[in-house]
């Protein structure tokens, strides 16, 4: 038997992926609902989605924070996720979200205008279960009308106030061709990315004691990508390049706080990395 944690906003899409589960043999679900607090009519979702969980006869996790309406999308995915995986890691199960297609193509979209490099293009690359990323948006709409579901419509869905509610006006219009090319390059760019990482993994070793020879005579672009790997992805760009300086000047026993609980102790010859927990 698997075990999978569903995320279910209470929206179509995820409404949608929960009725599409339940119709699987073999799967153990567990409904998981994240209140962030953004919309005063947000607790009706999470009572919404209670009721949705025991129609199908499953559990039901929920949390519920005040991040109030001035709150960023990133902040709000964040702590989200958090809630997620704690609940998955809990239960010894695997994270299931609802994102589709058409999801896809916005966040690719959404990481080229904010300058996230080439790594942004194989966006969605991680242990989230993602069994609807090859189904468009319309295709979940047929499949609720066909099935004759009910969902809550997020009022924030139609504010311009989100970058990402900017940017569906324009992807959502895109002919169904154009959509899968996009797909096949987006997998296409998963498998590079992929690929890059385990020559990375070969070329810095094991650490966590790492020579500070390699970095310096590497150009930029290769010491950046080796160094976002040795510390975990958990620096930004600007962050990387500030620690990158600091692996080519710093002088023996200093130590560097580069971010993100990242500490890198310094001698001559080598630096090692501390990731604080």
């Amino acid at each position: 038997m698997n075990k999978y944690v569903v995320a279910v906003s209470g929206g179509v899409d995820s409404v949608v992926l929960l009725d599409m589960l339940t119709r699987q043999p073999n799967m153990e679900l567990i409904v998981a609902h994240f209140d962030h607090g953004i919309r005063d009519d947000s607790a009706k979702d999470a009572v919404f989605v209670a009721d949705l969980a025991k129609k199908y006869g499953l559990p039901f996790e929920t949390k519920r924070e005040e991040l109030g309406a001035t709150s960023s999308e990133d902040l709000a995915r964040t702590r989200r996720y958090e809630f997620l995986r704690s609940v998955a890691k809990k239960n010894n199960a695997r994270l299931i979200t609802a994102h589709h297609a058409d999801d896809v193509i916005e966040t690719v979209a959404i990481n080229l205008l904010r300058g996230t490099g080439w790594r942004g293009l194989a966006a969605m690359d991680s242990d989230v279960f993602r069994p609807l990323k090859n189904i468009t948006k319309s295709e979940v709409l047929n499949y609720a009308k066909k099935h004759d579901l009910k969902w809550h419509e997020d009022s924030t869905n139609s504010s311009d106030n989100y970058l990402r509610n900017r940017i569906r006006h324009d992807t959502i219009v895109l002919d169904i061709d154009i959509k899968r090319q996009l797909l096949g390059l987006w997998a296409e760019q998963k498998s590079i990315k992929r690929l890059i990482d385990e020559e990375v993994k070969k070329l810095v070793g094991e650490g966590p004691t790492y020579g500070r020879y390699f970095f310096i005579h590497q150009d930029n672009k290769t010491s950046l990508e080796c160094l976002r790997h040795v510390v975990g992805a958990k620096l930004t760009r600007p962050q990387l390049s500030n620690t990158l300086h600091m692996i080519k000047t710093a002088l023996p026993n200093k130590v560097y706080q580069a971010g993100n609980n990242v500490k890198i102790s310094f001698t001559a010859r080598n630096f090692t990395v501390e990731l604080i927990k």
